[in-house]
């Protein structure tokens, strides 16, 4: 298979074509090796317009929503990052690549060992990898310019927002299948939040999310 070639199609036929327009975003997409960060037995897919699935039952993201996360955040290289859900670490690498430094937790010890691999072999070193129930967030490193969720939550969390510095931005997949909303939200005030749906799309919840409130009658 020619990496190359699959890389350059999935940037200009998928990425491109989804409103990703930051050039930043798209030399990433084709500098970090996306194939190195999937199982061997799924290389020949790492470039397809689809999710992939992770060993603990979790997804890969597709890649157009990946990068459109990245473009969405309009990282910057002083930006402190938290993100939740680590899974295979594709997403952790262009954060890093973007920002300063990347506090990543996952919930299964067994992603953040593989993720850990996959990026130092990358040459990825401005992240900090832990396992931890990331719907806490990181209060001993609090507060965030940056908050990103690899995963939905069908509601978000108060503490992920309180852990935002004002002027940061957070990105979460919001809502319960079939229908969900990705949204970008940005502490504009100590407590004030502004909130914007970016996409709509349907993807796995994070381990431990919390639930919504159901209505029994």
């Amino acid at each position: 298979m020619d990496f190359e070639k699959a890389r350059f199609n999935m940037v200009e036929q998928q990425i491109r074509p989804w409103e990703v327009l930051d050039q930043r975003v798209l030399d990433l997409m084709l500098q970090i090796k996306r194939e190195d960060f999937v199982p061997a037995e799924q290389k020949s897919l790492a470039f397809v317009d689809m999710e992939l699935p992770l060993a603990n039952g979790a997804v890969m993201l597709a890649p157009k929503v990946e990068a459109r996360i990245a473009q969405e955040l309009n990282l910057r290289p002083e930006d402190r990052i938290l993100e939740i859900g680590t899974g295979n670490g594709y997403l952790t690498a262009l954060l890093a690549s973007l920002g300063q430094h990347v506090y990543s937790v996952d919930i299964d010890d067994n992603m953040i060992e593989s993720a850990r691999t996959k990026l130092a072999h990358a040459g990825i070193r401005n992240i900090s990898l832990k396992v931890a129930d990331g719907m806490q967030g990181l209060p001993d490193q609090a507060p965030f310019d940056v908050i990103v969720l690899g995963g939905s939550v069908p509601v978000l969390p108060e503490a992920l927002k309180q852990q935002l510095t004002v002027g940061g931005r957070l990105f979460a997949i919001i809502g319960e299948a079939p229908l969900m909303e990705a949204k970008l939200i940005v502490r504009e005030s100590e407590q004030g939040w502004r909130e914007t749906v970016v996409f709509e799309t349907c993807t796995g919840a994070l381990q431990a999310a919390p639930q919504s409130e159901k209505f029994t009658f």
